[in-house]
């Protein structure tokens, strides 16, 4: 599979790439594709949890724990002390508690949910191969101008770079709908949860590699 080159301008330089089929041409109706994904995405969105929430329960609120009234005669619950779930400011029944919602996935089928991603983008015609470009100031005039010229202005945006360019992380961090990775550091979710991915020229080959 081959992909055209674009300038900075979104024009074709005459150039292309080639994609590994292994990566941008699997079978998307092949295995369990589709729950792989779904592994991968879930793994990756419970280890961003913090698992912090928690509520006072009966035991841990604080008031009095004397009886309220006789048992029996009353005309109401027996709802015993002032910390009772039934009454105002009393504690919760089943709230939530600390927990760790991380979990484990082998790293095959971690590296195949990406393929799967990188698939079904490049399918869609959402991934666009730019030549290496890099900003003289951060400036995010600049990443906008990009943007426009491939007419993703107004979309969410992944913008893979081989390497961390600091004037080009600067530019695009204050754009609410834009996101820069490294390409080494791509996965399932980041991949899936944008609407165009741009990739540059040195991105390739790291990203044949997968």
């Amino acid at each position: 599979m081959e992909a055209v080159v674009y300038n900075i301008k979104g024009e074709d330089t005459g150039r292309k790439v080639v994609l590994n089929d292994k990566v941008f041409g699997l079978d998307l109706n092949e295995g369990n594709a589709k729950h792989t994904v779904y592994l991968s995405v879930k793994q990756y969105l419970g280890n961003q949890r913090q698992g912090t929430h928690k509520s006072k329960e009966r035991s841990e609120v604080s008031g009095s724990t004397r009886k309220l009234g006789r048992q029996k005669g009353g005309g109401g619950a027996r709802r015993g002390d002032i910390n009772s779930p039934l009454l105002r400011g009393g504690g919760t029944v089943f709230g939530p508690r600390p927990r760790d919602y991380r979990s484990k996935l082998n790293k095959k089928m971690k590296a195949l949910a990406r393929k799967i991603a990188l698939t079904s983008k490049a399918a869609e015609g959402q991934i666009f191969v730019v030549e290496n470009f890099t900003f003289d100031a951060p400036k995010t005039k600049s990443y906008m101008a990009i943007a426009k010229a491939f007419n993703l202005d107004e979309k969410k945006v992944l913008l893979v770079m081989n390497g961390v360019d600091r004037n080009v992380l600067l530019s695009v961090r204050n754009v609410p709908n834009a996101l820069m990775m490294q390409a080494i550091d791509l996965n399932t979710y980041a991949l899936l949860n944008n609407d165009a991915i741009l990739v540059t020229e040195d991105s390739v080959a790291v990203i044949n590699e997968f």
